[in-house]
């Protein structure tokens, strides 16, 4: 693994989440098994063998308050297994997890949602399981609406919705309270440019006010202009940790050499 270290306002950061030693383990069947049935059957016969494969493997990671941090890899690299680990979903194999604040996870598009009832029912639903009252989400539900620009929608059932005005709704709602750990896996990878700005806008004003930012992305341009450091993991390890800009250079340089053999 290789650490970049430069000159890092390391003066007042506080640590607002630490990762030591994570390590993720998945058991697999090594014949495929079409069926629940047949599946048990074997395995009361003893048949079925198993594979194991690592996720992750022995990650470090410290993110600071007022910090927002990326994430970066290719597909399969464990990136959106490293939120779930830090938004308590996905219990690690081995390691320890230190957190101070509650995190506001937006893992996966449509997370929390139901595609049968309407944006409406869906921004009561969804605030209430990032803890807030429906008293709360009530009181900003208009605020809600307004920022995700889908007024005129928010009462359709949300399967009728795009990809992007279900990210819109899930932003609008992860962010009207302060978070104080926000999680954002490819969030802003879908719809337009102008409502990713007005996130940027958001996410900043957030990370002035103190609020750490975990950010998963596949487009450089988005991690450069946002993070203030980088994690490039692959296949479950950590390759390089540091400035943003060096970081993605790597990255980058690293793609461009892949492509060429």
């Amino acid at each position: 693994m290789l650490i970049l270290h430069k000159v890092y306002n390391s003066f007042v950061m506080k640590p607002v989440i630490i990762l030591e030693k994570i390590s993720v383990r998945y058991r697999a069947p090594e014949a495929r098994i079409r069926t629940f049935k047949e599946y048990i059957i074997q395995l009361l016969r003893r048949k079925v063998r198993f594979k194991e494969f690592r996720a992750l493997s022995n990650v470090d990671l410290r993110v600071d308050e007022g910090e927002i941090f990326g994430i970066i890899g290719r597909n399969g690299a464990g990136k959106s297994t490293l939120l779930k680990v830090v938004s308590r979903v996905l219990m690690p194999t081995e390691g320890r997890v230190r957190l101070r604040g509650r995190v506001s996870p937006l893992l996966e598009l449509g997370a929390g949602f139901h595609p049968e009832l309407t944006g409406r029912e869906n921004v009561l639903l969804n605030g209430t399981l990032l803890g807030h009252s429906r008293r709360e989400v009530e009181s900003r539900l208009m605020e809600i609406i307004e920022f995700s620009e889908i007024d005129a929608f928010i009462d359709s059932p949300l399967r009728t919705y795009s990809s992007g005005m279900v990210a819109r709704l899930g932003f609008s709602i992860a962010t009207t309270w302060k978070p104080e750990i926000l999680i954002l896996d490819e969030i802003l990878s879908v719809g337009d440019e102008a409502f990713r700005a007005k996130c940027e806008i958001r996410m900043a004003r957030f990370r002035d006010e103190g609020t750490s930012t975990l950010l998963v992305a596949h487009d450089m341009i988005t991690i450069g202009k946002l993070c203030s450091r980088v994690m490039w993991l692959d296949h479950g390890e950590v390759k390089a940790v540091g400035l943003a800009k060096e970081i993605v250079d790597l990255y980058r340089a690293s793609q461009r050499a892949k492509k060429k053999v």
